[in-house]
Order: C-alpha cells, then sequence, then structure tokens
C-alpha cells in the first residue's frame, strides 16, 4: 500500500511538472561572492579594520554596508549582528575593550570626518563622541586611521594632525606624540605605544608618556597597514600591504628584531606556490586587520585590492580564521558590493569575472583572484582615488581563441576600461585602454550604449553623434594586447532614438537596441522599446524584426545571450524577464529561489548589472548584482 501511495505521488508531481507554464520552466538560484547567501546571514561589505575580543567576537569597520550596520560582528565563521547604521562609520580604525567599541565616524555624520564615536558593546548604542582631529572635510580618505586601548586609555592617530591623542577611555584627553603621518596602532605589556608609518615603512614606539624609544625600520617598498600585540608570546604583529603581501612577526623586548612571518611572502602574487593573483589559505591580499583571541585562533582581515572612491565601494571583505598551529579553520567573504561578474566562455560560464575579483562554484563559491596589481601597474583605474565613477567592479568579458579582454566599468558608466591577460601574468588583468580614449580616438562620453561583442569587436554610442561606432578587433600582440581597427559608423534608426543600449551577437549577426528617453535629464534610463535586428552585419539596419514593448515598470539592465534577451528592472522587482529573440515573446520569468535560501536584491539599479552566456549544454547562466546582500546572484536556466 506504502508503495502504490508513493508511485501516485510520484505521478501526480509529473504531471503536475507537465503541466507547468513555460514561465515556470526549469531555473536554479544561487549565488557568489558572499559566503552566505541571505541578508540575514551575509558577510558585511567592505570591511577595512577589525578588532578582535578575547572570547573570539570579531568587530569589523566599513563604510557602507546597503543592509546592515557599518560594524559587522562575527563568532566562529558566522555573523551575529551589527552596530550602528550602514553609513555611520568610516571604516579604517576601529578597538575596544571588555565594555566597548571605538571606531572611526563617517564624514557624512555626526559633524564631519575626524570624530570617534564609542559605542557600549552589550546595548550596542553610542554613549561617547570624541572630535580628534580638527580635519572634518575629508569625504575620500581616512583621517583618523589608527585606534587602540590599554587599561584605561584610548589612543588615536589624527593623520592629518601628525599626531597620536591620547585620552581615557572616558574621552578626558591626557596628551597628544608627535608623530608625522601616524596610521595604524598597537601598545604592548608594558604600555609602550607603537605606530606604523605607513608611508615610511616605519614602526615608532613610544613610552607610556611620550617618549621616543626603539624603531623598527623595514624595507623601503614594504607599508605597514595593521599592527598586533600578542601578549602570549610578547611579539609584536605587522601587516604589510606592500609586495610582501604578509604578516611580519618581530621580538619586540630589546631591540626590536625579526621573528618570523605569516603567510606566504608574495602573498597572492607570489608565483611558486600558486598562480600570480590567486589567492589562497596564506596568499593574503592586504592585510587590513590581525587579531587572536584568548584560545590563541588567530585572525587575518584582508581588503582585496580594487576601488578608492568613496571607501565604501572598496575591495571587499575577506577574512581568514587560523588555530593556534595556523590552520586554516574558516573564511568569511563578502566580494561583490555594486558590480556584476561575467561568465567566462574560456571555463564555459564556470568562472565568473568582476571588474576586479573571479569567482567560481555554487553555494556562494570560491573566491578564485584578484586580478589588481598595484605595485606592477600603479595607474590601474581601477586604483584611482579621483574616479568619478565609484570604481569599476562591473566586468565584461570575451575569450578569442587563448586570448581574453576584460572590461571594467562603474555603476553607470560613460567610459569603460580595457584589460588584457597573459602566461606570464597569470589572472591579473593588465590595463590596455579606455573608451573614450586615444586608442579608439575619440574623447567623446559613451552614453547611448556599450558592448564588447563575443568575438572582441567593440560597439559605442558615443554622446551626440546619433551614430553607433563599431571598432573591429583586429588582433593581439605576442603580449595579448588587442588592438582594435577604425570606427564605421552606423546611424542609429529614428526609431529607436536616443538609445542608450546596445547589444551585438556576433554568431547569429543580431543585433539589440534600446530606447533612452527623449528629454529626460537621465541618460541611463531606459524607456520601453527594444528594436531586434537580425542580419545588422548583412546590410539589416533599417527593420527590426521583433519589437519588443515592455510593460513592466522601469527596465534598466539588458543582456543577451543564444536566443534569449534577458531585462532587469529598477525600483520595482528584482525578476529577470527572458524575452525570445525571434517572437518577441516573454517566455519566463527569473524570480527568486523555491526554497528561499537566496536573497535575490530589490532589484537592478545598475546600467550593466546583468551579464548572460549560454553554455554548451544548452544551460543559459545569468549573473545579477545583488547590492543587498554584497553578492552575485546566479541563474541557471534551461529552456523546454
Amino acid at each position: 500500500m506504502a508503495r502504490k501511495r508513493i508511485y501516485a505521488a510520484f505521478l501526480t508531481t509529473a504531471l503536475i511538472a507537465t503541466m507547468a507554464p513555460e514561465c515556470q520552466a526549469q531555473y536554479t538560484t544561487d549565488w557568489v561572492a558572499n559566503t552566505y547567501g541571505t541578508i540575514a546571514t551575509h558577510v558585511g561589505n567592505g570591511a577595512r579594520s577589525m578588532w578582535v575580543a578575547p572570547e573570539g567576537t570579531l568587530y569589523t569597520a566599513s563604510l557602507w554596508d546597503e543592509n546592515e550596520g557599518g560594524v559587522a560582528l562575527y563568532r566562529n565563521g558566522q555573523s551575529i549582528g551589527s552596530i550602528g547604521i550602514n553609513s555611520e562609520f568610516q571604516g579604517g580604525a576601529i578597538t575596544g575593550n571588555a565594555t566597548s567599541i571605538f571606531a572611526a565616524l563617517a564624514f557624512s555624520r555626526n559633524g564631519g570626518s575626524g570624530r570617534v564615536g564609542r559605542y557600549n558593546r552589550t546595548s550596542q548604542t553610542r554613549d561617547l563622541l570624541l572630535a580628534v582631529s580638527a580635519t572634518t572635510n575629508e569625504q575620500r580618505a581616512d583621517v583618523v586611521t589608527g585606534l587602540a586601548t590599554s587599561g584605561s586609555l584610548l589612543y588615536a592617530s589624527d593623520f592629518p594632525g601628525n599626531r597620536v591623542r591620547v585620552y581615557t577611555t572616558d574621552g578626558v584627553w591626557q596628551r597628544d606624540i608627535g608623530v608625522s603621518g601616524p596610521g595604524a596602532l598597537a601598545v604592548d605589556g608594558a604600555g609602550n605605544i607603537w605606530v606604523a608609518q605607513k608611508s615610511a615603512g616605519t614602526i615608532l614606539e613610544f613610552s607610556t608618556s611620550g617618549a621616543p624609544l626603539n624603531t623598527i625600520q623595514m624595507s623601503a617598498a614594504s607599508r605597514p597597514s595593521a599592527l598586533y600585540f600578542d601578549a602570549a608570546t610578547g611579539q609584536l604583529m605587522i601587516g604589510d600591504e606592500g609586495p610582501d603581501m604578509n604578516i611580519k612577526i618581530y621580538t619586540i623586548s630589546g631591540i626590536p628584531s625579526l621573528a618570523g612571518t605569516f603567510g606566504i611572502q608574495g602573498g597572492y602574487l607570489d608565483t611558486t606556490t600558486g598562480i600570480k593573483g590567486q589567492v589562497g589559505d596564506k596568499r593574503f591580499t592586504r592585510v587590513t586587520g590581525i587579531g587572536k583571541d584568548s584560545a590563541g585562533n588567530l585572525y587575518v582581515l584582508n581588503n582585496p585590492w580594487g576601488g578608492t572612491w568613496d571607501l565604501g565601494r572598496n575591495g571587499g571583505t575577506d577574512i581568514h580564521a587560523y588555530d593556534s598551529t595556523g590552520k586554516l579553520q574558516w573564511k568569511l567573504q563578502a566580494l561583490n558590493f555594486e558590480g556584476i561578474g561575467a561568465p567566462d566562455p574560456g571555463t564555459d560560464g564556470a568562472y565568473f569575472y568582476g571588474g576586479a575579483h573571479i569567482f567560481t562554484g555554487t553555494a556562494g563559491g570560491s573566491y578564485v583572484a584578484n586580478t589588481v596589481n598595484p605595485f606592477d601597474y600603479p595607474s590601474d583605474p581601477r586604483l584611482n582615488l579621483n574616479d568619478t565613477q565609484r570604481n569599476e567592479h562591473f566586468g565584461q568579458l570575451t575569450s578569442v581563441g587563448a586570448n581574453r579582454i576584460l572590461v571594467a566599468s562603474g555603476q553607470n558608466p560613460a567610459i569603460f576600461y580595457f584589460f588584457h591577460f597573459n602566461a606570464a601574468n597569470g589572472y591579473i588583468a593588465i590595463p590596455d585602454a579606455s573608451i573614450p580614449g586615444t586608442a579608439f580616438n575619440t574623447a567623446r562620453p559613451v552614453t547611448g550604449g556599450f558592448c564588447l561583442d563575443s568575438k572582441g569587436d567593440v560597439w559605442a554610442g558615443l554622446d551626440r553623434t546619433n551614430h553607433i561606432y563599431h571598432y573591429p578587433l583586429t588582433g593581439f600582440d605576442a603580449d595579448g594586447k588587442p588592438t582594435w581597427g577604425a570606427a564605421i559608423a552606423t546611424r542609429i534608426p529614428m526609431s529607436i532614438r536616443p538609445l542608450t543600449r546596445i547589444i551585438y551577437l556576433p554568431d547569429s549577426d543580431t543585433m539589440i537596441l534600446a530606447q533612452g528617453i527623449a528629454g529626460s535629464w537621465d541618460w541611463t534610463a531606459m524607456n520601453t522599446r527594444i528594436e531586434v535586428y537580425h542580419g545588422w552585419r548583412a546590410g539589416n539596419t533599417t527593420t527590426p524584426n521583433p519589437v519588443i514593448n515592455i510593460t513592466s515598470a522601469n527596465p534598466k539592465s539588458i543582456t543577451a545571450a543564444g536566443n534569449y534577451l534577458f531585462l532587469g528592472y529598477v525600483h520595482t522587482a528584482p525578476n529577470i524577464d527572458a524575452f525570445n529573440l525571434i517572437t518577441g515573446n516573454l517566455d519566463t520569468t527569473l524570480i527568486n529561489s523555491s526554497s528561499g535560501n537566496v536573497d535575490v536584491g530589490n532589484d537592478v539599479d545598475s546600467m550593466y548589472g546583468l551579464r548572460s552566456y549560454l553554455r554548451s549544454s544548452g544551460e543559459y547562466v545569468v549573473t545579477k548584482d545583488n547590492y543587498n546582500g554584497s553578492s552575485m546572484v546566479v541563474y541557471r536556466w534551461t529552456p523546454r
């Protein structure tokens, strides 16, 4: 009888699946770039400093997380809450003691930059405000660059003030210690203060009264970015974000001397233990936080390279936890805030290339590589402090033979940056050119749409020209650097003006054009009309078929692969509609996870926040920016 009931249930399930409409075609909802996939559990965005409590609670500070406070709390590899609101903290400095947390506050709040807030660890509310620096108008850099406590004293580095300020933990000023460009701080067992001068590669020691004592002079290339005094060993641990990318350990009784290191020398850029750019167990990027708990477990915070504009859209959060023997226990990662990763054709969609990072896998995935090398390519636009596009975290990618071309851009870009790869540099993306720029012989911004097609050709709608400019790929040099030929201009059809999006699919000679909103100040906005031209390069540049008329509000981002156009919306719903490029019909809608264990965000609020790829198996992979969960949603769909 039980067997008959099971069989009947199977038949019922099969019948329902057979009768399900096309809009319920099979797809899965997944995510990468964050250890956890829901808002309640996700790892916070862009942590740039860390303090570890004796019981093993980690407190990290960041300038912005869309859905939680700027100080995030973690224990045993899990998120356990947050403090404050998402724009309350600057992110560059945090410390604590048994009862309180002290953190540098953001420029936009609390009277400007240069202030420190004290927060009760139990109530998680602020109970003290300290004006540490006279500089209150700095938006794009840290003013308070280091914090430390010892007993009843609080120490704070005032970088523009060239001093370390000493207060009681109740905020009563005690003294100032003059230090040029002070940064990270630590206090040893004798109460002496250690101050990093990052740009000079030095760490200065001062007595409790402020008298100068010893100096640790690291190499000229070293950049001491984090300090931690290990009371159990009496040693000073120094995070070096210079080319060594490791932690240096100094014995500080008497004349300081180097006792050892932790981490692979060269970090993620080392080529003896991995591929250049590859991250891993001890292949660190920027070490910005070090701490231990009372059990001797070591915690290392990395802030991977790529992103500087407003400090909140920085390289990401990457925390490694090690036991007392140095064995990796767990990792917490959040590496994709306000950005997207493109499925890699060279791996049949198994890898995803963001503007600065590479991911793979499922259910959070694996962080493969940081593609920025700040030492060999210091002028990389992804490191440009004066960038106006909130960083280049949106990746577009194509593979042409053995060569890959990466394009990185911002949230709503008018400029696109090109990179190539080669064997010698591994995963490092080598800066090449930009449009507008000399390589494309134009200074006009790209306001009418952009496309890097699967053959490596570039298509751009240059501002106020009413033309689409096609730059054919002419080849690669011996280093793998691509070049493009002179532009071929085609008039934009009147029926689709003003043009705001371009997608060209060379395998089927299909051009997809999306209309902007006439007379609008917002050139990034889409209207409700999309035209599909079959045989564009064969000469059909005037007769679209089909024309897709969008009925849902606020279309924002489009991507296409194979037979489908995928469309996302802003200020409405997170749904992704899939339109058939032959019929123009809406064939399916990718909504969310049937199990509810993957957050898919609110919407798509970026021009290029969707990417897609048709795998050799016939499966479509569609990626979506999820700024809510500091992650990237991955839909996998096989049409039926």
